[in-house]
C-alpha cells in the first residue's frame, strides 16, 4: 500500500473549485493507499495572516475534510505547524535547493506579482517546504492539478541531490496522481478565470457552506451568452460560461461534457440553470450540515487533528532524525 501525502491551505471554507478540483478526489483514494491529509498552515503564512482569521479558517478546513468525508480514524489528518518535522527538514532542503531551480518556480513569479522585492522569502523557499512535507513521510504519491507538477520536480530533484551527496537512497521518488475531470472550475462571472475565494465577488463562486437559496441565485446570476446549449461538445468552443456550466454539471454528475449535452443540449440557460442548481443543492447540503455540525464543537475538531499530528509525527519524526543523522548533526 503505497502512501499518500496531500495539503491544503487554511483559506476558509472551500469553494465548489477546491472541492471537485481536489477534495472530492481524494476521497477514493483512501480505498487502497495509506493517506496523510495536512493542513498547510505553515504554507498559508507565506503571505500575511490575521492571527484570528488564520485560527478560524484552519479549523474550518478541518471541518469540511471530515464533512467531506476524509476518514481520520484509518488514514491521518493534522495540522502542518503541529509537526515539527516539516520545519526541521525544509530548513536541510533549503541548503540542498539550489537558487537556479527556485528562480525557475513559475508560482513564485505569478504570486509575487510585478513588486518580487516585497515578497516574502517563505514565498520564494515554498516549494522546499513542499517538498519537506512529502519527505517527511516518505510519501511516493501526491494527487495535484497541474498546477503543482513544477514543485513536484522540484522535491525529485531535491531527493535525488540530497541522495548523491550523501552517497544513499533514503528519500523515494515521488509520483504525481493527477486527478479529477473538472480539476479547474472557472467564475461564475467571468469563465476564464479560476474559482477563487479571492476574488471580491461573492457572485463569483459557490462555497461548500452555501444554502440552497444561496446556491439557487448565484446559479441563475451566473454570466452566459444568449444562445442555447450546443448538442455537442464542439459547439462549446469559445463558450467560456457554457463550457463551466456544463463542467460543473458533468463532474457532479460524475459523466461528461458529451453525456450533458445529450441531456440538455437545444435548451435555454434558464432550464438548464434549473437543474444545475437542483443537483448543487444535492450534492452539496449534506457537506454543508454536517460542516456547520462539527464547527458547533470545536473541541472534537481540535481532538481529531491533536491525534493526527502525535500520529503523524510517530512517522516524521525518525524520518527527519535519520536526515540529520546522515548530515552530520551531533546529537548530545
Amino acid at each position: 500500500m503505497q502512501r499518500i501525502f496531500s495539503g491544503i491551505q487554511p483559506s476558509g471554507i472551500p469553494t465548489l473549485g477546491n472541492y471537485l478540483g481536489a477534495i472530492r478526489n481524494w476521497v477514493p483514494l483512501q480505498r487502497d493507499h495509506e493517506c496523510l491529509w495536512c493542513v498547510v498552515d505553515l504554507h498559508a503564512i507565506t503571505a500575511w495572516q490575521d492571527p484570528a482569521a488564520l485560527t478560524q479558517q484552519t479549523r474550518e478546513m478541518a471541518a469540511v475534510l471530515l464533512a467531506c468525508g476524509i476518514d481520520p480514524d484509518k488514514h491521518i489528518l493534522f495540522l502542518q505547524s503541529s509537526v515539527r518535522a516539516h520545519a526541521q527538514l525544509a530548513w536541510i532542503f533549503n541548503c540542498v535547493a539550489r537558487l537556479g531551480w527556485l528562480n525557475r518556480m513559475t508560482q513564485f513569479k505569478d504570486k509575487a506579482g510585478k513588486d518580487r522585492e516585497a515578497a516574502s522569502s517563505g514565498l520564494y523557499v515554498y516549494p522546499n517546504l513542499m517538498a519537506a512535507d512529502i519527505h517527511a513521510y516518505h510519501a511516493t504519491r501526491v494527487p495535484v492539478g497541474d498546477d503543482q507538477r513544477q514543485h513536484l520536480e522540484l522535491a525529485n530533484d531535491i531527493a535525488q541531490k540530497f541522495n548523491h551527496d550523501y552517497g544513499v537512497e533514503f528519500f523515494p521518488a515521488i509520483e504525481p496522481l493527477i486527478l479529477g475531470p473538472a480539476a479547474r472550475v472557472m467564475s461564475l462571472r467571468d469563465g476564464t478565470k479560476k474559482m477563487s475565494k479571492s476574488d471580491p465577488s461573492e457572485q463569483s463562486r459557490i462555497n461548500l457552506n452555501d444554502d440552497p437559496d444561496a446556491i439557487a441565485l448565484k446559479i441563475r446570476r451566473a454570466k452566459t451568452d444568449p444562445e442555447p446549449l450546443p448538442s455537442e461538445p464542439a459547439g462549446l468552443e469559445g463558450r467560456a460560461e457554457a463550457r463551466n456550466l456544463v463542467g460543473i454539471y458533468a463532474a457532479l454528475a460524475g459523466t461528461d461534457h458529451a453525456g450533458v449535452l445529450r441531456e440538455h443540449g437545444g435548451k435555454g440557460f434558464g432550464a438548464f440553470k434549473e437543474a444545475l442548481a437542483a443537483l448543487l443543492v444535492e450534492k452539496l447540503s449534506p457537506i454543508a450540515g454536517e460542516t456547520r455540525r462539527l464547527l458547533a464543537d470545536p473541541a472534537t475538531i481540535d481532538r481529531v487533528l491533536r491525534a493526527g499530528a502525535e500520529r503523524a509525527a510517530a512517522i516524521a519524526d525518525p524520518i527527519v532524525a535519520e536526515t540529520e543523522r546522515l548530515v552530520g548533526f551531533l546529537r548530545v
